[in-house]
């Protein structure tokens, strides 16, 4: 008993003391416990993330929460495999520099030396071009999306992507000369990889990126109806229940990319001390690029480059199906945080900034104000008549999605259908320019001043006509 109590009392004495005056300064938790906060609404019954710190070259913090599988109960670990979704793209980026690297080809080369598929367009369309966004290329899911089979609906492989792609007639605008985000090219860049090597995309990528790095939980999502063991399925949270949603998809390159947190601050580590690739090679993948009039872009080749509250950040987000994905590196400090997630309202990048913040202290600048959103147009005042909807009504058929849109009036609105069942509605912004969820809808008048065609703009795809049968 004289022992227990002697211990009590040796322990209660060498717990730190905080002053119980006013004013005094209780001691601040760790950035572990603090990261506990960040991720605290993940619970046994609902997906969650999987988060990892490195300082240094270091790991200094794996944590898992929330569930890899509701069905079955099983947890989240910080070696859960889940998919990275655009993260991927550092990933083919390297590949292809690799093959440039061995002079095995050029990153200004046109596209179509490596894929005649390709249309032959009023501009060459390089490598360079797509690895920074800047190809001009519209994104081959955005045209399906617009054509009644958004990505997730339906299964599609690299040959889809190559018959979307032939039947482009135009480019989204000159290479070069604007920035417009493209799955496309990336996909794109993974065929040209695997045809210049000899061997898929896939195989290339274990034999020369993750083997050597001993990234021994990463592959591409090649056929997505393979077993992987240890990975997250992936859910979407609608009317407050959680639903599967899976991408079933053999497209990839632009994302697909199967891995762990531990194997993304693994391949961070490479980029500041290469053990495949150079210093050269990495700091053309991790510095801006330029647009044809010198201006600089806010992205390299794969990376974003900007800075987060005043540190240089070299990054990359990540969205398919239910996963979603972000990975910071602060190459200042050598920091690199990662985190992956198996729920469509997993906000990885908002909570990998917040974990980033936590390491990287009193470097930061103040946080500034989270921007207003872009105001969208505003409906007309006073809205068209019916008679004056009623003229662009017709049937209007696009070669390059394959699909016919149907404008019609209904109940004094006027509304695109789609095959097989789906009731587009429209609002009028313009004088002939509607806004709808298909995008800004813009019919377009010949020279005798009658409706011939639409125009269907989006972010991603810009103009797509559609001719009046």
């Amino acid at each position: 008993m004289k022992r227990t109590l002697l211990i009590l009392a040796i322990f209660v004495l060498a717990q730190p003391v905080i002053p119980a005056q006013q004013g005094a300064v209780a001691t601040a938790p760790s950035p572990a416990a603090a990261v506990d906060d960040i991720f605290a609404k993940w619970t046994s019954s609902t997906p969650g993330c999987a988060v990892g710190v490195a300082v240094g070259g270091k790991p200094v913090l794996m944590k898992a929460y929330g569930m890899a599988d509701l069905e079955h109960d099983v947890r989240n670990t910080p070696d859960t495999i889940f998919e990275a979704g655009s993260v991927s793209k550092q990933f083919t980026a390297m590949a292809v520099q690799l093959l440039a690297s061995e002079g095995k080809l050029k990153l200004d080369d046109p596209v179509r030396k490596y894929v005649p598929e390709l249309p032959e367009y009023a501009w060459p369309v390089t490598i360079r071009h797509m690895l920074s966004h800047t190809s001009g290329l519209r994104d081959w899911g955005s045209v399906e999306s617009i054509a009644g089979w958004p990505r997730t609906t339906r299964e599609y492989t690299h040959a889809h992507v190559l018959e979307i792609v032939s039947r482009q007639k135009s480019l989204n605008f000159e290479p070069g000369t604007k920035w417009s985000y493209s799955n496309t090219g990336f996909n794109l860049v993974a065929i040209i990889v695997s045809r210049v090597s000899g061997m898929s995309f896939a195989e290339f990528s274990k034999q020369r990126i993750f083997g050597p790095l001993g990234l021994k939980h990463t592959s591409w999502r090649d056929d997505h109806t393979r077993i992987v063991k240890g990975r997250a399925t992936a859910y979407s949270l609608q009317d407050g229940e959680y639903h599967i949603e899976m991408p079933f998809e053999n497209v990839h390159g632009n994302g697909g990319l199967l891995t762990t947190v531990g194997d993304l601050l693994t391949w961070n580590e490479n980029l500041v001390t290469p053990k495949i690739g150079n210093a050269k090679l990495i700091a053309e993948m991790s510095t801006v690029g330029h647009f044809n009039d010198g201006k600089p872009l806010a992205y390299g080749l794969g990376f974003f480059v900007e800075e987060h509250r005043g540190v240089h950040n070299v990054y990359h987000s990540g969205s398919t199906a239910g996963y979603r994905a972000h990975l910071n590196r602060f190459p200042d400090t050598n920091t690199s945080v990662a985190v992956l997630c198996n729920g469509s309202n997993g906000d990885a990048s908002r909570a990998a900034n917040r974990v980033s913040d936590l390491y990287l202290g009193d470097r930061l600048k103040p946080a500034a104000p989270t921007p207003s959103p872009a105001p969208q147009p505003a409906a007309m005042n006073p809205p068209p008549s019916v008679a004056q909807l009623s003229a662009v009504t017709g049937n209007y058929w696009s070669d390059e999605a394959e699909t016919m849109l149907i404008a019609a009036v209904d109940q004094g609105a006027l509304v695109l259908r789609r095959r097989p069942d789906t009731v587009i509605k429209l609002t009028a912004i313009g004088p002939d320019k509607f806004r709808g969820s298909i995008g800004t809808v813009t019919f377009i008048r010949n020279a005798s001043g009658a409706v011939d065609a639409l125009s269907v703009n989006q972010e991603r795809v810009w103009d797509l006509r559609f001719t009046k049968k």
